[in-house]
């Protein structure tokens, strides 16, 4: 089986980067595509392909792109590597299905640091299993949860990777923390490949007795996909096996891997 040349791994990396960047700036002033497009003088399938990561823009229209999003070009792209000495931990955020915790084993072995699914910390700091915790608790004490467990492990071990669960992107107090501390990345993929995924995997809780579930699925990524696309960066796992997203994040994050 032939290889892809190192350099362009490089780029595609680089180029997933730019992606990311201009995406979680977009979002944060709440424009559409086409509204980033209009102000930048650029056509809106141009933008969208430099968002997933496959146009490469040349200079003059990634300076046009900056001006519209009032930053300088360098703010667009990606140091020596994006998890740098100020946030050397990376959090996975995505829907259940998007692979965070199969990435996430495989990354940190690749980085050379400890895994932690956040959801496993909170149950062993609660002594109690994650339906357990919202029947008796509810919503807000397991979120509360969240936060405390997410504080403990990054002051043990600043630098680890982080399989968050699928609705931290709501605990407004939870995601400021990863802010501070940690490279946000979000494994994308179709609502499809999601429920695809979860169903192979033997996990009926999404269709148990409800016939809505697959509707509630697809209203659930509606609401929480232009949170997810404020993290740092983002890969499309839709046509990549864990093998691949773990080599293209390790590349972008500066990881000298084997």
């Amino acid at each position: 089986m032939s290889k892809t040349h190192p350099l362009l791994d490089e780029h595609h990396a680089l180029l997933a980067a730019l992606g990311g960047s201009v995406r979680a700036r977009r979002t944060e002033r709440g424009w559409s595509l086409r509204d980033l497009a209009r102000r930048a003088g650029l056509s809106e399938r141009f933008v969208g392909q430099v968002e997933n990561g496959v146009g490469n823009p040349a200079v003059t229209r990634l300076h046009d792109l900056a001006r519209a999003l009032d930053c300088s070009m360098a703010d667009l792209l990606p140091g020596e590597g994006v998890a740098t000495r100020a946030r050397p931990a990376v959090a996975l955020v995505g829907l259940r299905g998007a692979g965070k915790t199969s990435v996430g084993r495989l990354l940190a072995r690749r980085l050379r640091c400890r895994f932690v699914e956040l959801d496993a910390q909170v149950e062993h700091e609660a002594g109690l299993r994650l339906g357990e915790i919202f029947a008796l608790h509810g919503e807000g004490y397991y979120r509360r949860m969240e936060v405390a467990a997410l504080q403990r492990v990054l002051q043990q071990e600043p630098r680890c990777v982080i399989a968050t669960g699928g609705g931290v992107i709501t605990n407004r107090e939870a995601m400021e923390v990863l802010k501070r501390h940690a490279c946000t990345v979000w494994l994308k993929a179709p609502v499809a490949a999601h429920w695809e995924r979860v169903s192979a995997q033997g996990d009926r809780r999404p269709m148990a007795g409800n016939p809505r579930a697959r509707q509630e699925l697809d209203e659930i990524y509606a609401r929480r996909a232009p949170l997810y696309a404020r993290a740092d960066l983002v890969v499309e796992t839709a046509r990549l096996d864990v093998a691949g997203v773990v080599h293209r994040l390790a590349d972008v994050l500066g990881a000298a891997g084997p």
